[in-house]
Formats: C-alpha cells, structure tokens, sequence
C-alpha cells in the first residue's frame, strides 16, 4: 500500500456571468424561437408568408409532434 493520501481541494467558484452579456443571446435566441414556431405552427393557407406547400411539407411531422393541426 501507499503511504501518499490525496486531500480534496476546494475548486474555485466560477465568476458571475453579468446580465448585460446574456441579455443580447437571449433576446436573439427568443426570436429564433418564435421564427421557427411561426413556420413549424402557421405558415399554411392565409397567413403563409411563401407559395406553395413547400415548408409545410417540410416541417409537416414537427407539427403533429407538437401538436399542430394540420389536415
């Protein structure tokens, strides 16, 4: 056997991150998010934004996985 012990050592405390880096990634991120919503929940019929059934057909499974009526 080894004589060596190994004592824990207290790792740093990670430094705040301050609220003003966040806020412009959370903001682009929430509208993200709502773009993609629009176009996996509305973009068909009389609020779509392009002809065609392109990207309804495109997104069409993630709109019954998220509950979307479709048909």
């Amino acid at each position: 056997m080894s004589d060596t012990t190994f004592a824990p050592v207290a790792a740093p405390a990670p430094a705040p991150i301050p609220v003003g880096e966040i806020l412009p990634w959370a903001i682009f991120g929430g509208l993200l998010m709502l773009i993609v919503l629009y176009f996996v929940g509305t973009e068909e019929g009389a609020m779509a934004l392009f002809n065609g059934m392109y990207v309804h057909e495109f997104v069409h499974d993630g709109r019954h996985l998220l509950g979307f009526p479709c048909h």
